[in-house]
């Protein structure tokens, strides 16, 4: 039987089930949780970096993304708190389609 021990999507149990697979899990507690969200975004952001395809891309950014709304929840934010500050950020400073690299900065 394969071992895990890492965070997984909350349907993830069932599936197995449906499969016909039998899954051993339990509940984290928020300290663990934390620790466990940060860990699965590093692998995801790894993921996509060694994505070898526009749509396995897509596919790790779609897992990112989803971490990121559990990661703002968890700190006691709304996706609409997290749009609204990236939106005044975009609008302060630009986002990234222009494809800038500074190199320096004279004082």
């Amino acid at each position: 039987m394969p071992t895990y021990n890492k965070l997984v999507r909350d349907l993830i149990p069932q599936v197995n089930e449906q499969a016909g697979k039998k899954c051993n899990t339990r509940i984290l507690d928020n300290q663990e949780y934390i620790v466990e969200l940060h860990k699965k975004l590093g692998e995801e952001v790894s993921e996509y970096l060694h994505s070898q395809s526009n749509q396995e891309a897509l596919e790790e950014l779609a897992d990112i993304l989803e971490l990121i709304h559990a990661l703002t929840t968890y700190h006691g934010y709304t996706l609409h708190d997290l749009e609204s500050l990236r939106q005044k950020k975009f609008e302060q400073r630009g986002g990234f389609k222009e494809k800038i690299f500074l190199i320096d900065v004279e004082d």
